[in-house]
């Protein structure tokens, strides 16, 4: 199940970022989402749709082909509420203005494509790394980092790239703890190797409660560790190795020699956030009624709709072609970024003064100034004072948007390190604590 949502999520995101297809106008779609970050995504195709239908399809399977039998009219209920759950989450994103038809249609053949391959060669795989030598981790480690390295580079800041990070971690850390953890004596080999022990009715409730809650600490403490360490270690690292030519810079990261240190980030999980967000996020849940309910451009993407859709409004109104691009170019000073409405060429660079950020004087709403330099959130602008009313009302558009806080390079390997972590505590540190503990059945 795992690997499906890890797979859903990349791939999905691998297409956002490669096609750079924008949600559903707005207006004069009303937009309906409580999360802040999934506005500055692209629009298709659908990760919510693709990770339904997979989710769905598997587990119609798994308890088509059970060994364990079902009763029929119980097998069927659970097969149709399966059903109900894939199309309520698909036509649910059309519905909350988040999706249009053809981005749900074809995320929900990704989530399909990424069950048959997960039913098909699901076992073949599990089998190959469980009973497998250390070659075959360090090949799938290996492909994994590939595929981060050659994630495509949106053309706005879109935060795809940092949850596919996070699962690409997720299934390095799944790998490295089932193939070590197949040959410990607390695994079980049943229903396939590496699988932790567990009886409710051996263990009884109170000691199954504690295993929970053992296990989300264990995994928060973690988080709460290492990702700090990590944001202090890995800078000088970094600045070594791009004296020798090693870094790959990505576009919307500052790069290691734009930075003094990396600042106590907030809100920048969107997988796991820290244990601190958890009261904020247990107190949406007593408000099941509480909804943000948004009318207008969210992202740079959005933005450059709305445009275009003025401007075809306008010469439809002339007399003239409606398929026509804007007039107004827009150029984005804050990173060096230009983009050429006629064209839809961009060209980046990172444009950081003096030497670049210190900490100590970050601003909690994600502003960069400071006494060394500058280098703030990649927002459009205009380059001069607007000339007439459309372009002022560009200009207004754009002040609008919600900002993307600063990302840095060394972000990406510790990314991959915490999730790592988190993914093989879950299936192999976990079970050994257990077992340590006098928990284990």
């Amino acid at each position: 199940m795992v690997h499906m949502l890890a797979a859903g999520v990349f791939f999905s995101g691998f297409i956002k970022d490669l096609v750079c297809l924008p949600r559903p106008l707005s207006p004069p779609l009303q937009r309906i989402s409580r999360s802040a970050s999934v506005a500055l995504e692209y629009g298709f195709p659908s990760t919510h749709s693709t990770n339904a239908v997979s989710v769905a399809l598997y587990a119609i399977h798994s308890i088509h082909n059970s060994s364990t039998p079902f009763i029929h009219s119980h097998a069927t209920a659970l097969q149709c509420s399966f059903i109900f759950y894939a199309i309520s989450i698909v036509f649910g994103r059309v519905y909350c203005g988040m999706h249009g038809l053809f981005d749900v249609v074809i995320g929900s053949a990704l989530g399909a494509l990424i069950a048959l391959l997960q039913i098909s060669f699901g076992p073949l795989f599990d089998t190959w790394i469980t009973t497998g030598s250390l070659e075959n981790i360090v090949v799938t480690t290996l492909i994994m980092l590939v595929l981060v390295r050659i994630h495509p580079e949106p053309a706005d800041n879109c935060p795809c790239f940092d949850d596919s990070v996070a699962f690409s971690g997720v299934f390095i850390g799944i790998q490295v703890g089932c193939y070590h953890f197949a040959g410990s004596p607390h695994s079980i080999a049943d229903p396939m190797p590496s699988t932790i022990p567990f009886s409710i009715d051996v263990l009884g409730l109170p000691i199954s409660v504690l295993r929970i809650l053992l296990g989300v600490l264990t995994v928060f403490t973690w988080r709460a560790l290492a990702k700090p360490t990590l944001l202090r270690i890995l800078p000088p690292i970094f600045r070594i190795a791009a004296l020798l030519g090693l870094l790959l810079p990505r576009k919307f990261f500052l790069n290691v020699d734009q930075y003094h240190s990396v600042p106590n980030l907030k809100k920048d999980d969107n997988v796991i956030p820290p244990a601190s967000e958890i009261p904020g996020m247990l107190s949406n849940l007593r408000h099941p009624r509480r909804r943000a309910v948004s009318v207008g451009p969210q992202s740079e993407a959005d933005a450059y709709e709305v445009m275009a859709f003025r401007e075809r409004k306008r010469r439809q109104s002339q007399g003239r072609d409606g398929m026509s691009p804007p007039l107004s170019p827009l150029v984005m000073e804050d990173h060096g970024v230009v983009r050429n409405s006629t064209h839809g060429e961009q060209t980046h660079q990172h444009k950081v003064e003096n030497g670049g950020i210190n900490a100590s004087e970050e601003h909690a709403n994600g502003d960069k100034t400071t006494a060394n330099g500058t280098a703030r959130e990649h927002i459009a602008t205009f380059p001069r004072q607007p000339q007439n009313k459309d372009e002022a009302d560009d200009e207004a558009l754009f002040r609008a948007l919600l900002r993307p806080r600063v990302r840095y390079d060394v972000e990406v390997v510790t990314k991959l390190i915490v999730y790592s972590g988190i993914a093989w505590i879950s299936v192999e540190g976990n079970a050994h604590l257990f077992a340590f503990l006098g928990l284990a059945p």
